[in-house]
């Protein structure tokens, strides 16, 4: 009568008097209903839906969530991981000394120079 069998009555078992407590394939077959759905901002499924949270990035939080005490996680969301679409525009400005309002200067084929 070990491995998880409980008994209820007398000395006679019956199918119906045998209850297994287990936590595991049955227990699995219940779950139905979702705790999390996706987030708008990181676009994984971890937005909570009763406390409104999202359990990876912290939306609706202004700050992105994020740890020290988990450096790859840091690394993984960290600057130069996506598109960086503004920032590779600037880093270009920033070498020309974001000069604006001018024109580049006409050049002239080496061909012509040397004759």
């Amino acid at each position: 009568m070990s491995s998880g069998w409980v008994r209820f009555g007398g000395p006679s078992l019956s199918y119906h008097q045998l209850v297994k407590m287990t936590k595991g394939t049955s227990s699995f077959g219940k779950r139905h209903t979702k705790s999390h759905t996706l987030c708008r901002r990181c676009g994984r499924r971890s937005f909570h839906n009763q406390k409104k949270t999202c359990a990876q990035c912290g939306y609706p939080s202004a700050k992105t969530r994020s740890y020290n005490w988990s450096v790859k996680g840091k690394r993984r969301k960290t600057t130069g991981t996506g598109r960086m679409s503004h920032l590779t525009t600037v880093n270009r400005r920033f070498k020309n000394g974001f000069r604006e309002g001018t024109q580049a200067k006409k050049q002239v084929k080496a061909a012509v120079a040397a004759a």
